[in-house]
Formats: C-alpha cells, structure tokens, sequence
C-alpha cells in the first residue's frame, strides 16, 4: 500500500481546515442530502462529504458506511486531494499498486472510489465529496459533471458556515466592546458627577463669602466656569443614559394607559399641567413601558429646552394601527432647519443651536431615541419649521 505524500504548505491547509471549525461536528441534513443525490447520481452504495485532519479523515457525511472517521494513511482522499486533476478516480483499486492492500479494500470491499477534492478560494483542500462502490466501474461525463456541481456546493455550505463563524466573532467582540464602553460610561459617570458637583458648590460659596468685593469681571468669569461645569455634566449624564438605555430593552411589556404614563413623566420632570395637551388616552397593550417613556422624557425635556415662547405648549398624541402603536409629539418651540433634520438623529450631532439657557446641545440624546424606536421595532421622522415648532412621530410594534 503507498501512502498519500503530504501536500505543499501543509501546515496552511490544516490552518484552513481548522478555520471552518467543521472537525467532530454532528451531522446536517444539508450534506447529507448532497451525498445521497451523489449516490443516486452515480449509483453507488457509498458516498461521503470528508475532511481531512492532520492524522484522521473526519466524515461529515457519510452515506453508506457506520462510522465517521478512518486514518488517514489508509484513506483514498489523501490521495485525492494531492492530486492536480479536478477528480480523482480508480477504477479497481484490486490491480491498482497503490491500493491493493489497502484495508478498505480487503475489509470494506472498497473497489471503486472517485473524489472530487473541496477546495478553498486559496486552493487549499479542505477534504472531498467522494463515492465508493463495491464493484469496478467507470462514470460518464454527466456523472462526472454532476458530481463537480455537488462539490461545488459543498463548499458553498462550507464558505457560509466559515462566514457565521466570522460573524459570529465580530459580534461577541462587538458585545465585549459595548460591555467596555458601558462599564467606562458608568465610571466617567460616577468619578467626574463629584468633581463637577464640587465645583459648582465652591462657585455658590465663592458668591456668597465675596459678595461685596466680586467684581463684574470676575463675576462673569465664575458664570463662565458655573456654566461649563452644568454642559459637562449634562453631556457625562446623557452618554450614561445612551448606554444604560440598552438594558431597558429587558424590561417586561405591561399594559399602560398612555395619560398615565403621561402624568409620570410630568411628575419626573415637574412640567406644569398647562405646558403638556393630550387630547385622548388609549390602553397601550403588550409594550416596554421603560423603553416608551425613556423616548418620551428624552423628547419632551428636549420640546421645554429648546422653546423660547413665552407660553411652551406640547401636544401629544398615541394611536393604533393593526401592527404598530403611533405616537406623535408637537411643540410651537424654535423648530430645526432642514439642513440639520438630517442629521440631529446620530451620534454626537447637534441642530447647531443653543438651548433657551444658552447651553449646546449634546448629541446624545435623539440618537439614543432612535436606538430604541429601532429595537421596538418602529420608526422614527421629524417635522419642523424654524420659530414654529416640530413635531416628532414614531412608531412601535404592538
């Protein structure tokens, strides 16, 4: 019996072979139907999807025969897969040198075998979709043809899988990074509120001990600090509550009425009842109501921030559709020129104008609105016109 030679660059057909993760998986009806149309195809008892690992060949599929892997030094794939011809036949491996004594030949009656070795992109092979028979033979062109389409996707299962993993990969590194940038958010949160809590308190105690002797100079200079000490807090507390959101998605759906949640939110916010319309009330069946009224504090703060009339008024509104629950948000504050409409829903941009205390805005809060309408299942536009107002209408599934 002759043993296969080892292909060229061995050590990177096996880098590639481990890189699809296929080795002592179970088996799916994916390839098995492969190896049973090359049986039918071919007309032979035996048929077999295999990779060949560095000692073993490893049978993903095999149709025909009771176990899922032989050596290697006895196989016919080893043989195949060195070989320059796109399929590897013999004929009668009886009067065949290389095979005559071979095991699968006196134990398994192994007399025909053809193969048609599954290679990468690289041109490295994996291992073989193969047929054996029990009696010399030969194939015809269709047969041949035939079983070079199976091969083909064979490998186009193995190029999928190879993907998942890929992507499978990408996204527990994404989920890792997420947790990392989570956890610092939490940190900057907790380490930067004291600092900035302090300043501000020496600011109050500064005005009061020096109250006589502060000049206007040195007053507006504390106003300046005051007021770059409120934006940094503001900007750290809405870059928690951006990452924060994501565990609000775990929250269980309720039943809700939406006047309800709507007097929540006034209470939270300490809006004055003559600021907030709401002209009817449904019952909210089945949602998240964390997630529902984070979208709506989020919105309604930014409808008071952004109005400078002297009477702010927000108008809302929820209704059903047959798929999605609809709610609508109206204010008559400064509204959004249509160059920034594009943009205010994405991280860290802005409308570019300044809130009625003069404060910019951070960027952070409408981008963590859309996240969530997402996440729900919904939608979210703005309308707006300068100096009349905008109106905000997004959508959750039911």
């Amino acid at each position: 019996m002759k043993r296969a030679p080892i292909p060229v660059h061995e050590d990177k057909r096996l880098e590639a072979v481990y890189s699809y993760k296929l080795l002592d998986t179970l088996p799916e009806k994916s390839y098995d139907a492969i190896t049973s149309l090359a049986s039918v195809l071919c007309d032979t008892p035996i048929s077999l999807v295999t990779v060949m690992d560095a000692e073993r060949n490893f049978l993903k599929s095999h149709l025909g025969v009771p176990f899922n892997e032989s050596p290697r030094d006895i196989s016919f794939c080893g043989h195949a897969i060195v070989e320059p011809e796109p399929i590897f036949i013999v004929e009668d491996a009886r009067v065949d040198p290389r095979f005559a004594d071979n095991p699968l030949v006196a134990e398994h009656n192994a007399i025909f075998y053809a193969g048609v070795p599954l290679r990468t992109n690289d041109g490295y092979a994996l291992g073989t979709l193969c047929i054996y028979d029990t009696k010399p033979r030969k194939l015809t062109e269709v047969q041949k043809d035939g079983l070079h389409n199976l091969a083909h996707q064979t490998m186009e299962l193995f190029e999928a899988r190879l993907r998942n993993l890929q992507l499978e990969e990408v996204t527990e590194e994404l989920q890792e990074r997420n947790h990392q940038l989570q956890a610092f958010s939490n940190l900057i949160a907790h380490d930067l509120k004291s600092p900035v809590n302090s300043i501000v308190g020496l600011i109050r105690l500064i005005r009061e001990d020096f109250e006589d002797t502060l000049t206007d100079d040195l007053n507006e200079y504390l106003h300046m600090i005051e007021k770059s000490s409120y934006s940094l807090s503001n900007y750290v507390e809405n870059l928690h509550a951006h990452y924060k959101s994501k565990d609000l998605l775990n929250k269980p759906k309720v039943d809700v009425d939406f006047i309800v949640m709507i007097e929540d939110i006034k209470s939270l916010l300490l809006i004055k009842n003559e600021e907030i319309i709401v002209p009817t009330s449904i019952r909210l069946k089945g949602i998240n109501e964390s997630a529902v009224k984070q979208i709506l504090v989020n919105l309604i703060t930014n409808a008071l921030k952004y109005n400078d009339k002297e009477q702010p008024e927000i108008r809302l509104k929820a209704q059903s559709s047959d798929s999605h629950y609809i709610f609508e948000i109206s204010d008559n504050g400064m509204g959004i020129s249509k160059e920034s409409q594009e943009r205010v829903f994405e991280m860290f941009k802005t409308a570019g104008v300044k809130d009625k205390s003069g404060n910019q805005g951070s960027g952070i809060g409408l981008a963590t609105v859309k996240e969530l309408v997402t996440k729900l299942g919904g939608t979210i536009t703005l309308k707006s016109e300068l100096e009349k107002g905008s109106t905000f209408t997004f959508t959750i599934l039911k």
